[in-house]
């Protein structure tokens, strides 16, 4: 009598409790224009949805262009945001150890990635990629 008394409270609390939909979907996208400004930094930009479902590590946001026997890899100028909701981005690197870089096509990465610590500590355990976009984009060169 005790187990079916405690089977029944267990299925009451179960049903009592609100259905939610959550959805753990990532993207990331990049503009189809890169820009290399008067200064010489290169500009890139784009949106990111971050819906991330596990508070256990640091998420980044890093891209890389392509182009020629060139890669400029650079983080987004802030620290992406996981709350479901649309950001844009911006990322900012300087070609001047890069200065292959040009007008014209070129390819870009970007990625959203979760580093997960060791132990808490300092030190990167894993990195997870949460979402990416790969494909051609177009520079225009200002300088």
């Amino acid at each position: 009598m005790a187990l079916s008394a405690f089977s029944a409270l267990a299925a009451a609390a179960v049903f009592a409790t609100p259905a939610t939909a959550t959805s753990y979907t990532n993207t990331i996208s990049v503009q189809p224009y890169v820009h290399i400004t008067p200064d010489g930094t290169i500009t890139l930009s784009g949106t990111y949805v971050c819906n991330d479902p596990s508070p256990a590590g640091a998420v980044q946001l890093m891209t890389v262009v392509v182009q020629d026997s060139v890669r400029l890899g650079s983080n987004a100028d802030e620290e992406p945001v996981c709350d479901g909701a649309v950001h844009e981005w911006d990322s900012h690197a300087r070609i001047a150890w890069t200065p292959g870089l040009h007008a014209g096509e070129a390819g870009v990465e970007a990625r959203l990635q979760r580093v997960n610590r060791a132990g808490g500590g300092i030190m990167p355990k894993s990195i997870d990629t949460l979402a990416e976009d790969v494909h051609g984009v177009e520079v225009v060169d200002h300088r």
